[in-house]
Parts: C-alpha cells; sequence; structure tokens
C-alpha cells in the first residue's frame, strides 16, 4: 500500500519528520517496508529563478534570435540568448542559469553549460513551459505577472512539494489501512496517546444536503436480486457533468502514488479509494438500457467482456451489475467495455456498495482478475463507509465537475450488519499484555481507535467494534489493538522467568535433522527450500503420485498454487531448471521439507478429525551438470554412482547400511533407472535414480539429472533403533580371504551377504563384492561372483586352522543354500 506522507498530514496534523513517521508506523504494526523521496517536478527545479528581461536585441548574426540582458538577482545581469519569439523587454520570466539540469515534459534531461551561440556569449536560458517540465506548451518562453519578484527560486514561486512515499507491508486482516484515512486514523491514535493532540481530521460531507439538484432526467432505479452477495448496495445519479482535466491538487495526490490522472470523474473515483479505502464505480447513464440497475447472480455460461477486452465466460457463482438488458460490471472487481465513462460522457450513475468477500474472493480467484477494488472487497470492506464514500465523492463531483444531483441517494440495506460487541475484563487485558497500563489507559486507545464503550465498571467493558475492524471479534483481538498504540516496546522483559522444562526425546528429531543438513552441506551441496503449494498440472500421468490423492486449495492464489505437494522432486526439478537458465548448470541441492497427500479410501469416524490427510517429512538430493574441469583434474561429472554414493554415505553415517536394506526398481515414471530402498518390513526408505526424459522435458531441462527422495519418518525410525555404544577398536590384525563362486543368475549378493552373517557371527567382519563376471566359460545362466570376506577376533589373533574352518562353513553354506560353485 503506498502512502503519501504529504496526502496522510492533511488529515493529521503531524511535525514528525518522515524518517520519525516511519518509525512510529512500523512500531504500530503498519511495518513501512520502503520509502522514497518523490518531487513534483525531477530536480525540483533546482537554479531556476524568476528574472526579469532588462534588454531585449535582434542577435546581428541570426534573425530568429535576440540577446537579452536578464536580472536573476545576481551582482551582475546576464546575457543570454533566446530564440522565442514572445521575449520582450520588462518581462517576469523563469531562468535557468549555467549548471542547472532541466527534465523537459517528454523526458529529456538537458545540462546548461555557458556557451557561444552565433558568435554571442549565452549563460543560462530563457524557459517555456516544456523545457521546465510544467507543461506542454513549446509556443514561446513563460511569462511571469509583473508582481513576481526577481531571484524568487522557481520551486517557491510554483509552489513545488517534495513528498515522501511510504511502502507499507499490509498483513491480510488490515484492509482498514489501505488507504489514507485508515492510516491516519492509527498515526492519530499514537499520538493522541504519547500526548500530542492531533485528532483525526475526516473530512465533512455535511456539505451534501446543500448541493445543486435537477430534474431533467430520472434517476436510475436500483434492485437487489441477490442480497446475499451485496448486504449493502447505494447509488446516486449526476447530470450536466463537465469531464475535464483535474486541478493540479488531485493531480498531484495521485501522481505521488504512482497512479496516472485520466479526467475529473475517474480521478474522483481514484480519489475516493486512496483516501477512504472504499471503492467506487462509475457508469455512463446513458448506457443503461432501461435506467434500471439490477444486482443479481450470472447465469451460467454467459458470456461478459471486461474492460481489458477479454470476453469471460461467468457461472451462476460470479455477483454481476446489469442494466435492464445486460451485465454491465463483474461485482466489486472489473469494470465492462461497454458501461464505463468516455470523452461523451455528460450523466453519471455512480455506485457505493459492500459486497460479500467470499463471493468477490471466489470471482477473483476464479477468472484470476486482481484490482484494487478487489483487493479491498475480499478482505472485507467497511459497510458504515458507503454512504460517506458516496457523499464525499458528490461534494468534489459539484465542485471539479459541475455535477448536479437527480433524485435521493438510493440506499439498499435490508439486513444491518450489526456490529461486533467484545465484552473485556481489565485483569485479563494487562496479563496479556504482561504489565498493568491501567483502566483509563485502555479505554482512552480504543476511544482513539474509533471503538465505542457501551457500559464499563472497574473490572471490565462491553466494548462496540467499528465496522473498519472486520477481523476484531474476540477479547485478545481489543488486546492486541491496544498493544499496538501503547507500544511493544513499553512492555518491560521481566528480571525473573518462570518456566516448565520438558525433557526432549531422544534422539532428538530436530537435532538428527540439523546434523543431516549439517553432513550434505559438507558434501558440497547447497539447501533450496520451496513452497509446499505448487502446480497442479505437473501430477497429471504421473502413477506414483495420483491426482486423486492430491491436496486441492479451494481459494487458490494462481493455478501456478492450486494443490499442496506431494513429493519434493517436482519441486526440486523447478529450481533445477531456474539455476541451468541462468548459466548455472552445475548442481548439488538438497531440500529438507513437508508434503501432504488425501487418502479417500480412509473412513472418518469422527469428521472434525482429519484422518483422510496426510502430512509427512522427505528430504530430497539432486546432483546435475558437467562439472568443472581445473588444470590439475578432469571435470568431475555428476553421474548416477555419485548420487548413490552420497545417498549411501548419508545413510551409513546414521547407522543404516544400505546393504542390510532390500531394493526394488524405482518407478518408471519419475526415474528412467533407479533404486528404492526398504526396510526389512517393506517400508521406503528413499527412492534414487536418473529422471526420466519425459519428466525432464516437462521443466524444460535438457541435461541428465539425478535425483533421490528419503522418508525421513521411516529413517528416523531406524535411527531410534541405533545404540550408539562404546568399543576398544581390535588389537589384533584382520584377515582377508576371496572366493570366486559360481552362481545361478537368479541368486544376489544381499541373499548371499546376509546368510554369511548368519553363518558366522563371530568373527566375519565384513563382505564385499568386488567383480562380477559373465562371459567366456562360464555357461549361460550362470554368473560369477568375486566376493571379499574380512575376519577379525577381538581377543587374540587369528590362527589359520580357524580361518579355513571359517571359510569351509561359508562355503558349504553357499553350496547348500544357493548351488554355489567354488572356481
Amino acid at each position: 500500500m503506498k502512502i503519501s506522507y504529504n496526502w496522510l498530514r492533511e488529515y493529521v496534523h503531524s511535525s514528525l519528520t518522515p524518517s520519525d513517521a516511519e518509525k512510529v508506523l512500523s512500531s504500530i504494526g503498519l511495518e513501512v517496508e520502503s520509502m522514497e523521496s518523490v518531487e513534483q517536478i525531477p530536480g525540483s527545479l533546482e537554479g531556476v529563478v524568476v528574472g526579469e528581461v532588462l534588454e531585449c536585441e535582434k542577435h546581428p548574426g541570426a534573425d530568429k534570435l535576440s540577446v537579452t540582458k536578464v536580472d536573476a538577482g545576481e551582482a551582475e545581469p546576464l546575457q543570454i540568448v533566446c530564440g522565442a519569439p514572445n521575449v520582450a523587454k520588462g518581462q517576469k520570466v523563469f531562468v535557468a542559469k549555467v549548471g542547472t539540469t532541466l527534465t523537459f515534459t517528454s523526458g529529456e534531461e538537458l545540462k546548461l553549460k555557458r556557451a557561444k551561440i552565433r558568435g554571442e556569449e549565452s549563460a543560462g536560458m530563457i524557459c517555456a513551459e516544456d523545457e521546465l517540465g510544467i507543461g506542454t506548451s513549446h509556443d514561446g518562453i513563460m511569462v511571469l505577472p509583473s508582481e513576481a519578484i526577481v531571484g524568487t527560486p522557481a520551486k517557491e514561486y510554483l509552489g513545488l512539494e517534495t513528498d515522501t512515499l511510504m511502502e507499507i507491508g499490509l498483513t491480510p486482516n488490515r484492509v482498514d489501512a489501505a488507504s489514507h484515512l485508515g492510516v491516519a486514523r492509527d498515526f492519530s491514535a499514537w499520538l493522541r496517546f504519547n500526548g500530542t493532540d492531533t485528532k483525526l481530521i475526516k473530512p465533512s460531507v455535511d456539505k451534501f444536503d446543500l448541493l445543486k439538484r435537477a430534474s431533467d432526467i430520472a434517476p436510475v432505479n436500483v434492485q437487489v436480486v441477490a442480497t446475499e452477495g451485496a448486504p449493502r448496495y447505494a447509488g446516486l445519479t449526476f447530470d450536466n457533468i463537465t469531464l475535464a482535466p483535474s486541478p493540479e491538487w488531485l493531480k498531484k495526490r495521485l501522481v505521488a502514488i504512482g497512479l496516472r490522472p485520466i479526467n475529473n470523474v475517474v480521478d474522483i473515483t481514484n480519489f475516493i479509494l486512496h483516501e477512504t479505502g472504499h471503492p467506487l464505480h462509475a457508469f455512463d447513464y446513458d448506457k443503461i438500457a432501461g435506467k434500471e440497475v439490477v444486482v443479481r447472480r450470472a447465469k451460467d455460461g454467459e458470456l461478459f467482456t471486461t474492460l481489458d477486452g477479454v470476453e469471460r465466460k461467468l457461472t451462476t457463482e460470479d455477483l454481476m451489475i446489469c442494466d435492464a438488458e445486460k451485465p454491465m460490471t463483474l461485482a466489486g472487481i472489473f469494470g465492462g467495455a461497454e458501461s464505463g465513462i468516455t470523452s461523451e460522457t455528460k450523466r453519471v450513475f455512480l455506485e457505493s456498495a459492500y459486497f460479500n468477500p467470499v463471493s468477490i474472493r471466489k470471482s477473483s480467484k476464479r477468472h484470476q482478475i486482481k484490482t484494487d477494488a478487489s483487493f479491498r472487497y475480499e478482505r472485507g470492506a467497511d459497510p458504515e463507509m458507503v454512504p460517506y464514500a458516496l457523499k464525499r465523492a458528490a461534494i468534489l463531483f459539484q465542485e471539479l465537475a459541475n455535477a448536479t444531483i437527480v433524485g435521493d441517494v438510493v440506499d439498499i440495506y435490508p439486513d444491518k450488519i450489526e456490529r461486533a460487541v467484545v465484552e473485556i475484563n481489565f485483569d485479563r487485558v494487562e496479563r496479556l499484555i504482561g504489565k498493568k497500563i491501567g483502566r483509563e489507559n485502555i479505554l482512552n486507545i480504543l476511544e482513539y481507535l474509533e471503538y465505542d464503550v457501551l457500559k464499563s465498571d472497574e473490572t471490565g467493558a462491553n466494548i462496540s467494534v467499528p465496522g473498519y475492524r472486520v477481523d476484531v471479534t474476540r477479547e485478545c483481538d481489543i488486546v492486541e489493538d491496544v498493544l499496538r498504540i501503547y507500544g511493544y516496546n513499553n512492555v518491560e522483559i521481566p528480571e525473573r522467568m518462570v518456566a516448565s522444562i520438558t525433557p526432549g526425546r531422544k534422539p532428538d528429531p530436530e537435532s538428527v535433522k540439523e546434523g543431516l543438513s549439517d553432513f550434505l552441506a559438507a558434501n558440497g551441496f547447497h539447501e533450496i527450500m520451496n513452497n509446499s503449494l505448487t502446480k497442479g498440472e505437473y501430477y497429471t500421468k504421473l502413477k506414483s503420485f495420483p491426482q486423486e490423492n492430491l491436496v486441492r486449495i479451494l481459494n487458490p492464489l494462481s493455478s501456478d498454487l492450486n494443490v499442496m505437494r506431494q513429493t519434493l522432486l517436482l519441486n526440486g526439478l523447478e529450481v533445477v531448471s531456474y539455476n541451468i537458465n541462468r548459466q548455472m548448470p552445475d548442481l548439488k541441492i538438497f531440500e529438507v521439507g513437508n508434503v501432504y497427500s488425501f487418502q479417500p479410501s480412509v473412513e472418518v469416524e469422527n469428521p472434525s478429525i482429519l484422518k483422510s490427510y496426510k502430512e509427512s517429512a522427505k528430504i530430497s538430493m539432486f546432483v546435475t551438470g558437467p562439472g568443472t574441469q581445473t588444470w590439475r583434474a578432469g571435470a568431475n561429472q555428476a553421474s548416477y554412482f555419485s548420487l548413490k554414493g552420497y545417498l549411501e554415505l548419508l545413510l551409513r553415517r546414521y547407522g543404516v547400511e544400505p546393504a542390510d536394506l532390500e531394493y526394488s526398481a524405482a518407478p518408471a515414471d519419475l526415474f528412467s533407472e533407479g533404486l528404492v530402498y526398504k526396510t526389512q518390513s517393506g517400508k521406503e526408505v528413499a527412492v534414487m535414480g536418473t529422471i526420466s526424459q519425459t519428466l525432464l522435458k516437462k521443466f524444460g531441462i535438457k541435461q541428465q539429472v539425478f535425483a533421490a527422495e528419503i522418508s525421513w519418518d521411516v529413517l528416523f525410525q531406524l535411527v531410534k533403533k541405533q545404540k550408539i555404544l562404546f568399543k576398544e577398536m581390535s588389537k589384533f590384525p584382520e584377515v582377508r580371504r576371496d572366493l570366486a563362486l559360481l552362481l545361478d543368475e537368479e541368486v544376489n549378493f544381499y541373499d548371499l551377504r546376509k546368510s554369511s552373517f548368519k553363518t558366522e557371527k563371530k568373527i566375519l567382519k565384513s563382505v564385499t563384492l568386488f567383480d562380477v563376471y559373465r562371459g567366456d566359460k562360464i555357461p549361460e545362466g550362470k554368473k560369477q561372483y568375486a566376493i571379499s570376506f574380512v575376519m577379525q577376533d577381538p581377543k587374540e589373533t587369528l590362527r589359520d586352522k580357524t580361518v579355513e574352518e571359517t571359510i569351509n562353513k561359508l562355503l558349504k553354506n553357499f553350496e547348500t543354500n544357493f548351488g554355489a560353485q567354488l572356481r
């Protein structure tokens, strides 16, 4: 939300500097995210002064130039060569001195230097409107009234302002501060509480009853059919409107906050929006068929062309402002192409309404239209502001556009929205604040914020919440408002704090996660963080993550954020694509985050318990890229095996031996090749492999990407089972023996290893497969495994006899259980 400090001070007479005001606003919950100085004219015409032409003679070497002597308030007159046809002796003019930088209306900049023009020296410039940036005329120089004082700076003479523009970051519940009056209300409350008598100056609308009336035309008739969508709808008809450029003060206000002035009628509605926070909409009276406005729901499939020229297909949930024949506006969101104000407009119907926030939000999201009006309506406008905004605009219409009012204000409000009433207890309020601030301070702050105290005693009060605070419904909400103005920094930290210490779990899951992240970072990975909301389109044709298991958002911000993610892999591929497109092809990244799924088959006994929704933690890893070649070594290209190495190193770091896990093929819709690591009970520990070309193409990635995803909950259960015990390293040497075994193709190393440790539990330390051979002299359907066995006794040096007995025992086991033959 952009706030002009000069504009703000029209409602709060404050002497604070913009910097001090920024600190105040941030302290009361209206965080100022940025500040910038705004000049009405770039450079504020620094170096331009009022001058008087003392002499004016024709240039001896050019018919269209004049040589002048100009008094610019300095000791000696300036000689200036001027090409304007209207320059004459005795004129008061604007003079730009040497060294001045002028910004023309066209945007072009010119820095003045001392020069010779056709042989005559020129020390400055007598300026036209467009050369000063204050107009478009270049017919001649600006001639000022004779009473203008020589030497007066142009900034002072023209009354140019230097403003400060503040960008306020509003939280979703503070739509009341989406206006200058809304910010001024909080600012005034803080100033008054801190001893400054600076009441909020809200422009009066008392003059409305004295405005000129006309009866040459019939006022627009209003009919509200969809009362649930438009609980309050008001309007007023105007005649004899004169469309013209807005006055300078109005243009100045709009330009300060980045809006382009259009004409007096449109500018007034924009001004009211940013002054009060309440949107208005102006219709061309002559384009309203039947001179009737009907507020109704759209017909299913009805077509409507909005102001941007886009034809939109409506549903029965869309609220429309129609005339007797057709839709004119998507209520509270966007105007139509055929009912807006044009240069031919003479009569206007002005709308001021309170629309149902849910209805506006749904339509805005459905049609993907974001406007200043929808921003305010969908967060909850103030129903009490409806007539005030309309009357305020009517006064300006008559002052700036010579409008006359036709008929009375139409205000359809069948079911009044009552103010919320909250009962507060002073002791409880002070306990929540953490300090005794006194009953009087509490009630004063609420009064400054325009709350009404219905009744009060020593223990508590009944508070009527103003219509602009749509989010205040509980005592704790009142406490928040009181504390904002009282000041969080005024609540001292107690000298002693009492807290109960609850022993944490062993091992602590957060500590394990931190250690895991540190481990990956130490191995060259960079951590990424992605939004849990993602694009539902990613999950089309993915059997591993069916679309029916997606957790869908009811009111998504956009189609790119319409579901909760089921996996970290797709978000990670977004990051990979983003970096590759920015010339960073070598990546090693990881993410720790949650994934979400919906299980429609789960029966829920108690509807309040969302058993059908599941949230779980995952860890993803990605490696990709050709690597970087140095003078000492070749490129370390990312590969399937490099990722597998990192993954298994991570598992071993936390006591999980990959060889003790079971394996299966990774899902083909995600990986072209890969593995699934599983526990003995079949739970998935991790999945890794080469991302499929189909998936890479979906993200526009043209290089191989290798990825893994670890199931944190399963991994943590394995970590919990690990018992860390101190064990002295053996003082006795290891003994290694190798066996070459001829085996059937169906036999796998995992089963051989597992069987080996069952056969010899005491001295066998490791079993490693170091070669697999198929080919010459190996029968069809057979393969050769070369396996290394490492043995060690912690109590004594192993003797050859013991080693041989152990190897024979292992060999017999292989022959009996696997049909192995020693080669």
